[in-house]
């Protein structure tokens, strides 16, 4: 079967077994209303997206004493997610989150895979606010999908890719290919002046505005051409707070703008000059990093700042001390009501976008992982030092390196910033999230002492 390996894993009556079925492409495992169905693991050879890897179906989980049936179901599950390299973990989202869901989410991110979040039984928008709750089990945005409607897989692809693609040559890969339009989002709180600006660049009154904040309320996708270029813009609605956010429909506008940064390339985050860098721009920032997207802030309302210089560096002070997941962002300051530096702002998305796609060198990529080694060295746990042996850049959009040594779950998450810091310094990766995943090594010898 293919290598990578994705166990799907939730409590009882979720869905697992039609995902595994729309998933190898065939009614493989038994599906059925009542809970429990599903026993023993099935593993079969799946396809999503034009990648194949091994996907496991596994018995519900439930919270049971010990020397029961249910019992040695969760072993059988927790034997699947020790060989997998991610969890995909369902909930219902027409039920909303539920305790049972709680209870196995604290102990999935105590496991050793990392999980994917899906919200299933969302067909055409149902079940959204049950996808929307699911934010609080804290594995990022859930992807909203029907299994047995087969909706929501290009999402489901996304979230998956950096876990079943598989490593392509450099060589192999057609660096002359068109980019096709660049996907550009652009985000921001209520009232900061998106659809203003994207009419400033479309030259017309395309979108609604207003001075009261929640008149978009639909995420609008816009074919547009910059001086030649093919561009897909998105207007989306305002990002409030989650703890204000209380009607459905702006719920629903959240979920929506949060699809447009799951499929956007390059994410505007605008801010409203007067106000800066509030926690709710720090949070929706975090958000675009967290789906890896590339990122550029951009200070609307430029033409009212009075002390420019001041507020520029005040701004940029922030965004280096609350921001360290991603050094030298591009900010831009603008004016979508004058249209000063708008044109720019494009030219850098496009630059961001090259920069998010870039393809680094085996050869430069291991040299680069000495000199990193060589320098600050791994640290020594329960007496051994950790080894780190080479890297392997195994996917763009954005830059993603395996890194191959022994006992990689023993790395702590310092020494992990620390080469994420490395890469984007040393390589030119301005504004774009690194993802660094650690692989443990074959060992050469395992072979001969079995025999």
């Amino acid at each position: 079967m293919p290598g990578a390996v994705i166990a799907i894993v939730g409590r009882p009556n979720v869905g697992k077994s039609t995902l595994f079925n729309r998933l190898v492409g065939r009614r493989e495992a038994i599906v059925d209303d009542r809970p429990g169905v599903t026993r023993d693991r099935r593993e079969g050879a799946a396809s999503l997206g034009g990648a194949e890897f091994t996907v496991i179906d596994t018995a519900g989980l439930e919270d049971a004493p010990a020397d029961t049936l249910e019992t040695a179901m969760r072993r059988q599950t927790e034997a699947a997610l020790a060989g997998a390299d991610a969890a995909l973990f369902l909930v219902d989202a027409r039920a909303g989150v539920t305790a049972l869901d709680r209870h196995f989410a604290a102990w999935l991110r105590r496991g050793p895979a990392p999980v994917v979040l899906a919200a299933n039984k969302a067909e055409s928008g149902r079940g959204m606010d049950g996808a929307f709750e699911a934010y609080e089990l804290g594995f990022g945005a859930p992807v909203a999908i029907s299994a047995e409607h087969g909706e929501g897989l290009a999402g489901l692809y996304e979230a998956l890719a950096p876990f079943i693609e598989t490593p392509v040559p450099e060589e192999d890969e057609d660096d002359d290919e068109a980019e096709g339009p660049l996907r550009l989002a652009i985000v921001g709180r209520p009232n900061v002046g998106k659809s203003t600006l994207i009419n400033r660049l479309l030259g017309e009154d395309r979108l609604l505005t207003g001075p009261e904040p929640g008149v978009t309320r639909d995420a609008i996708a816009i074919d547009w051409v910059w001086k030649g270029r093919p561009v897909r813009l998105v207007d989306t609605a305002g990002l409030r707070r989650r703890a204000r956010v209380q009607d459905r429909i702006e719920r629903l506008s959240a979920a929506d703008t949060d699809r447009a940064i799951r499929f956007a390339e390059v994410v505007v985050l605008l801010l409203d000059a007067a106000d800066g860098l509030e926690r709710q721009d720090l949070a929706i920032a975090a958000r675009t990093i967290e789906e890896g997207r590339a990122l550029v802030l951009a200070a609307n309302k430029w033409d009212l700042v009075h002390d420019a210089p001041e507020a520029l560096g005040a701004l940029r002070d922030r965004i280096e001390t609350s921001l360290p997941q991603v050094r030298n962002v591009p900010l831009l300051t603008v004016s979508a009501v004058t249209g000063r530096g708008v044109d720019r702002l494009v030219r850098t998305a496009f630059e961001s976008r090259e920069v998010w796609s870039r393809r680094i060198p085996t050869g430069a990529l291991n040299r680069w992982l000495q000199e990193a080694l060589e320098a600050h060295p791994p640290p020594i746990v329960k007496g051994r030092r950790l080894k780190l042996r080479y890297a392997a850049q195994i996917k763009r959009r954005p830059p993603t390196v395996a890194i191959f040594g022994s006992r990689p779950s023993a790395v702590p998450e310092s020494y992990v910033r620390y080469l994420a810091n490395g890469l984007r310094r040393d390589f030119d990766l301005p504004g774009v999230p690194i993802r660094i995943l650690l692989r443990a090594a074959a060992n050469p010898y395992a072979e001969d002492r079995q025999r």
